[in-house]
């Protein structure tokens, strides 16, 4: 029975050598419980490490370690505290890290280190590839196993991997700066499906494949030679029945936690305070000095809030042997102890600050304790901890200030949505949250509670291996086959047999080889002579559809009787008649547009813009090679993001960008064409993206040919210009 693969830095468990036996205790929360209708209500294997490093097993104790991961549905990967100096603190966590949450200055670029992540993801890949069985799947988490994905492709091409990432991907600009970047890329690039909390950084991933690696990227899809990977976003849930359930259990609850008690004696002598929470790791990248140095700020701004407020802050322990985080714990706590010295009176302390971990229903007592929470990372990946507060307020009371950076915040907007780097906006937002009225409270509360709690993480998981799932399916479906001789008859055997026939023609890459000066594609007197002739045969009609502009197509063709589609379906010209626009469209946009094109054309020797009625085309053919693609990915990105709030899209064709109004394609022009007639034979061949479109739109029993070996929703392939003529050939002699 396949099974599903999970791996990850870090097994699910908590392992203990305690009198010289094992004990492993599962973890709960977080990815464990997003992952367990995968992990152990499904078939599931999870590798990770143990969290102990081969120092620290006795020898003897070895075979205990893997039989009490083996009892979890767990497999372990080894070790040694060389790989964890290098590969965990290291790497992932001096250079990935920082980079990753745009803290450059704290980024390290260390070759030692860089030996070590890859050595340690070489580890991890043996371990998989010893557990893999033909129809498994894989799904590999989190920053610190970047290059396993091709390195279990490279081996097992036939297995399908997912990968997400935990943290944010930073833009091309900040990407760029990383040594080992097209390394980690290509790393990634083994997974069928790569997933990302926000479209944020599903789109700084795309654009980095574009610019580095000069991929093709079409939406949210990279074509490689032999497959295709799609890229999308899947923001991370919380367990929220798991939090609503406990806060339920606690306003019941009899037996009180100390912390509860002395929250309660805090609420008692002050009943009309009000208490703000802040609950992170101590990180850098949560913006905790900030949050302090703002809460000081909101202090001085508004006194009247003088011991009527509270800032109750829970730092838990992060990576302490890492400098920047000690430094950083130093910074915390004088500036706590600076602030309470500052402000505090008799009977008021600004900051209650704990520097520990707290047990789940410690959590849960100031979750539900803090009327207001606030959250101010500088970069955060998502930040559950918004969640959960939000799940815990039963009564819908109570109010999260969030940062717009963290990838939360894209979900959440009912909060108080603030700029971490803005005292001013911080101040003005805790002021707002403090004096908020209940029914304002209860009003955005209602909506994120519903959204959380239908998003949960399970939810999330289900959805990730869904998509996965389609990737394979969407694979199967473009996997084009050779137009060889026994399909080709075939094909021909099916076209003698139809009572009416219609085939869709691309012009240039598939009737007429490219040429460096597009006028100079006219037809040949052979293409023209056969299309002429197949469209004599009876019962048969030819359609030339193109991106090309009407008037050149209508003069090439003015004597031959046949429809014509031109600028991807803008204009059309049915036999005997005159040309009409398909669709009222607008062209208003082209006077913003050409400029940009313009600018590039200066800048690149050898390119041109061909203006349409309805559409601008970029060539670069003539350009230099190398030139030429760097300046069509940087145009191609520049144009995708200008077109990104309104109708337009980039096409991105052999040698050429065109951008269009995205409601008219091809697909669309070819099925209007043929809608309530009854064609039983349909053919259309075309070469590049724009013909797409039209494999994809048209029914599936249609004889779709792509030209050339690319991935394509095209049913088959021919290699080039004269395969096309020859089958033209085979029809025509009908």
């Amino acid at each position: 029975m396949s099974k599903t693969i999970i791996i990850s830095n870090r097994l699910p468990l908590q392992l203990k050598i305690e009198n010289h036996k094992i004990e492993a205790t599962p973890s709960v929360g977080g990815l464990a419980t997003g992952m367990k209708s995968v992990h152990r209500d499904g078939n599931g294997v999870w590798i990770g490490w143990t969290g102990l490093t081969e120092e620290e097993i006795p020898a003897d104790l070895v075979d205990d370690v893997v039989e009490a991961t083996i009892q979890e549905q767990c497999v372990p990967v080894s070790l040694n505290q060389d790989d964890i100096d290098g590969f965990y603190y290291g790497f992932s966590n001096r250079t990935i890290w920082p980079l990753f949450h745009y803290f450059i200055e704290y980024a390290e670029f260390e070759k030692e280190s860089w030996q070590s992540y890859k050595r340690v993801n070489e580890k991890y890949a043996e371990v998989v590839l010893d557990n893999i069985e033909e129809g498994d799947t894989v799904w590999v988490h989190d920053y610190q196993l970047m290059l396993l994905p091709a390195l279990i492709k490279k081996e097992r091409p036939d297995v399908q991997i997912g990968f997400f990432l935990h943290i944010p991907f930073p833009s091309y600009e900040v990407f760029r700066i990383l040594p080992w970047r097209e390394e980690i890329l290509k790393g990634l690039l083994g997974s069928d499906l790569i997933g990302f909390h926000t479209y944020d950084y599903q789109r700084h991933f795309l654009s980095s494949v574009s610019r580095i690696l000069r991929h093709e990227v079409s939406f949210n899809e990279i074509t490689l030679k032999d497959r295709m990977i799609t890229v999308n976003s899947f923001p991370m849930g919380i367990d929220y029945k798991k939090f609503a359930d406990a806060a339920e259990k606690h306003d019941t609850a009899k037996n009180q936690s100390e912390l509860q008690r002395r929250l309660d004696l805090h609420i008692d002598s002050t009943p009309d305070a009000k208490m703000i929470l802040s609950i992170d790791r101590l990180d850098y990248s949560k913006g905790i000095a900030n949050r302090i140095r703002a809460y000081e700020y909101f202090l001085e701004k508004y006194p009247q809030f003088k011991e009527k407020v509270r800032l109750v802050m829970l730092a838990v322990p992060s990576r302490s042997n890492v400098p920047q985080y000690q430094l950083l714990k130093k910074e915390v706590d004088e500036l706590v102890g600076r602030i309470n010295g500052k402000f505090a009176s008799v009977s008021w302390t600004p900051i209650w600050y704990f520097y520990r971990s707290m047990p789940f229903e410690n959590l849960i007592d100031l979750y539900t304790t803090c009327e207001v929470a606030l959250l101010t990372p500088i970069r955060d990946g998502m930040n559950l901890v918004a969640k959960e507060y939000i799940a815990t307020r039963t009564n819908k009371t109570g109010v999260l200030i969030l940062s717009e950076m963290a990838g939360a915040a894209q979900e959440m907007s009912e909060a108080v949505i603030i700029n971490p780097n803005n005292f001013e906006e911080i101040a003005d937002a805790l002021k707002l949250a403090i004096e908020m009225p209940e029914d304002e409270q209860i009003k955005r509360n209602k909506f994120l509670q519903k959204r959380l709690k239908r998003y949960n993480v399970e939810k999330w998981a289900e959805d990730f291996m869904n998509a996965l799932y389609e990737t394979t399916h969407k694979s199967d479906i473009v996997e084009a086959v050779r137009m060889q001789r026994e399909r080709e008859d075939q094909m021909l055997e099916d076209y003698k047999k139809a009572n009416k026939r219609i085939l869709f023609l691309d012009y240039d890459g598939t009737l007429r080889a490219f040429v460096n000066n597009p006028n100079d594609a006219s037809p040949d007197d052979e293409l023209i002579e056969l299309v002429r002739k197949i469209e004599s045969q009876e019962n048969t009609e030819v359609v030339i559809i193109s991106g090309r502009d009407r008037h050149t197509l209508g003069e090439w063709w003015q004597d031959v009787p046949i429809t014509l589609i031109a600028e991807h379906g803008v204009w059309k010209r049915p036999i005997g008649g005159e040309w009409a626009v398909t669709e009222a469209l607008k062209n208003d946009w082209m006077e913003t547009v050409k400029p940009i094109l313009e600018k590039f054309v200066d800048r690149t020797a050898g390119t041109f813009i061909e203006e349409k009625n309805y559409s601008l085309a970029w060539h670069y053919r003539n350009a230099d090679p190398d030139l030429g693609e760097k300046r069509a990915s940087e145009l191609s990105t520049v144009l995708k993001e200008l077109s990104a709030n309104n109708e337009l899209g980039v096409l991105d064709g052999n040698k050429v960008l065109e951008i269009k109004d995205s409601t008219i394609h091809k697909g669309k022009a070819a099925t209007k064409h043929i809608f309530d007639k009854n064609y039983d034979f349909k053919f259309a061949i075309g070469d590049d993206w724009t013909d797409e479109y039209m494999f994809q739109d048209l029914p599936e029993d249609t004889y779709s040919i792509k030209v050339g070996l690319q991935k394509t929703a095209a049913r088959f392939y021919v290699d080039d210009t004269d395969r096309v003529r020859d089958l033209l050939k085979r029809f025509a002699d009908n």
